[in-house]
């Protein structure tokens, strides 16, 4: 077998060129009759276990992925396919076409299939082909001009003849090559490999292969061998179970790629939907900083204005000012100096009268204004076309020297109980700055303890102030930082005294004992007021009463505030009524 295909692609090889063009053009399917490592015609085209064809040759030149027991720089690559004839342990390469590493079997390439398919198409395409020219399968030296139709071999006119002649094939039919032309697929004999004179006609089920008559009597002498017509049917009807088995998948795989395809469009009509979106919010994004930006200009503009106008009119103040003193000063020098007793005594109240005037003009020494222009680009300047914009303008910075503490929170404050105070924002002036976003920071650590730390919560009221609480967990004395930009406002660091749990108070807090008790004799208060007539408890406008409503257990004026007091549960079970205020 393997001699006829060499014959017929020794033939085909010199040709491939012309007739790949007339693959396209008659056959409509290079891919069965040409090689897809070389692109020409097969030669002796064998399969690889991934179904794939290549030829012989185009095998033998692939390079090897993996060989057990030698590594693959140990075989001579200088030598084409030296590593398949020489080496008889299996080897791994990897398919041109599907990428997938595959093994060859122990014998190597000539141990893969061939693939009679694809050479009775590329006799076929040799056929049809006008270029080409076929030699007879017998002497390999004639034209070929008929083809056996019982051998499936083609005979030059002189072999058409003695194959007549011969006894044996004499009632064999022959046919014109001519007249095969339009035929969809010509047999052709499979030879033995090892026989090459016979031809494949049996199975041996014992080995697995295609075997002829003298394999038969031979090496396969005691196997299971059938006619591979009586055997077709088991292993055939086994091969389209599989296929209808493996059917199934060609559809899903289909429908999954479709589904990929039509996701990778709608993704791909999704990213310009998008990148047209971002293209439009950008323009539109980058024509409101614009927009911003032009504000902040002419405000910057209008500040530069607003002092210079400042500055100027001070300037021609102070100008006239001075003016006025050097004449009012030259003139007195120059009559003090140069005129006689009676001419200053005639001109004194009128220079007495315009120093005193000059001596009673304020004017400012400093500028009115100074050169401080801030641009502050983390804060917030609210929308601009609808989108928020950062970056404002300040002509005053805040002054930590000058920026103070309110309220007593930060001096004391009660265990478990929340305290607060107000850090209030200055500029260098003294004077409140109106408006947020400053860095405070505030720590707060136990004097005697480094581990007691307070966390406070520092919450920006956007008008130059923020308050600052904290709830104390441990009582003692505790150190207070407060800085702003990174230093001490006015008086920092604080001592701050944490007093123990607040106490609570077990009494009322009413406007008198007269009135919470109604009009009880006994009940007293911790105020130590009393009433005449045997009243032991305070009463409006009486002796000890305080003025204001306060607590009957301590006397404390205070509603929110720790209990003082030291009276006996008995005399706080008497005012457990007490009348609204």
């Amino acid at each position: 077998m393997s001699e006829s295909v060499e014959k017929l692609n020794v033939v085909s090889t010199p040709n491939a060129g012309l007739i790949s063009s007339s693959v396209r053009g008659e056959m409509g399917s290079p891919s069965r009759t040409h090689c897809p490592a070389c692109g020409c015609l097969y030669l002796e085209p064998r399969i690889l276990p991934c179904l794939h064809t290549l030829c012989s040759s185009c095998i033998r030149q692939l390079e090897p992925v993996s060989v057990p027991g030698l590594r693959v720089g140990d075989s001579d690559s200088g030598s084409e396919g030296s590593w398949a004839r020489e080496q008889p342990c299996p080897v791994s390469l990897l398919c041109p076409v599907c990428d997938s590493e595959v093994d060859l079997p122990r014998d190597g390439v000539d141990g893969l299939v061939v693939n009679q398919l694809v050479v009775s198409e590329v006799f076929l395409l040799s056929l049809r082909s006008q270029e080409v020219d076929l030699v007879c399968d017998l002497c390999s030296e004639g034209d070929a001009e008929r083809r056996c139709e019982v051998c499936n071999v083609n005979l030059c006119d002189f072999c058409c003849k003695a194959h007549r002649r011969q006894k044996k094939t004499a009632s064999h039919g022959t046919i014109a090559l001519k007249d095969l032309k339009g035929s969809g697929r010509i047999l052709r004999p499979v030879l033995c490999s090892l026989h090459p004179p016979e031809e494949l006609k049996l199975f041996c089920e014992t080995c697995d292969r295609p075997v002829c008559r003298d394999c038969v009597v031979g090496d396969h002498r005691d196997h299971a061998c059938d006619f591979s017509s009586a055997v077709i049917h088991k292993y055939g009807d086994y091969v389209r179970e599989l296929l209808k088995r493996t059917q199934p998948h060609l559809g899903a795989l289909e429908e999954a790629l479709r589904e990929i395809e039509r996701v990778s469009q709608a993704v791909e009509e999704r990213v310009e939907t998008v990148a047209d979106e971002i293209k439009a919010f950008a323009c539109s994004y980058v024509k409101a900083i614009e927009k911003h930006r032009d504000r902040l200009l002419k405000q910057l503009r209008e500040m530069k204005n607003h002092k210079e106008n400042c500055l100027h009119l001070q300037r021609i103040q102070l100008e006239q000012l001075l003016s006025d003193m050097r004449t009012g000063v030259d003139f007195t020098e120059h009559l003090l100096t140069s005129g006689s007793n009676l001419e200053i005594l005639v001109t004194k109240e009128v220079v007495i009268n315009r120093l005193k005037r000059l001596n009673e003009m304020r004017y400012k020494i400093h500028p009115g204004v100074d050169d401080g222009i801030w641009f502050t680009p983390q804060e917030r300047a609210g929308q601009c076309d609808g989108f928020e914009v950062q970056g404002v303008i300040l002509m005053r910075a805040v002054d930590p020297s000058k920026s103070i503490i309110q309220g007593e929170g930060f001096h004391v404050g009660r265990q478990g109980r929340e305290s607060e105070f107000l850090l209030v924002c200055n500029d260098t002036l003294g004077e409140r700055m109106g408006r947020g976003g400053e860095s405070v920071r505030v720590s707060i650590i136990h004097k005697d303890n480094n581990e007691c730390i307070i966390t406070p919560v520092v919450t920006d009221n956007n008008n130059g102030t923020y308050q600052i609480s904290f709830i104390p967990q441990e009582a003692g004395i505790y150190t207070v930082w407060v800085c702003v930009q990174g230093q001490h406002v006015q008086g920092s660091p604080f001592s701050l005294t944490v007093k123990s749990k607040f106490r609570k108070h077990n009494g009322m807090f009413h406007c008198c004992t007269f009135c919470s008790s109604q009009g009880q004799k006994d009940a007293r208060c911790g105020c130590g007021g009393t009433m005449p007539g045997g009243y032991q408890g305070c009463g409006h406008g009486h002796k000890g009463h305080p003025g204001q409503p306060h607590w009957s257990c301590c006397g404390k004026t205070t509603e929110n505030s720790d209990c003082s007091g030291s009276l006996s549960a008995n005399h706080s079970r008497s005012l457990l009524r007490t009348v609204a205020l």
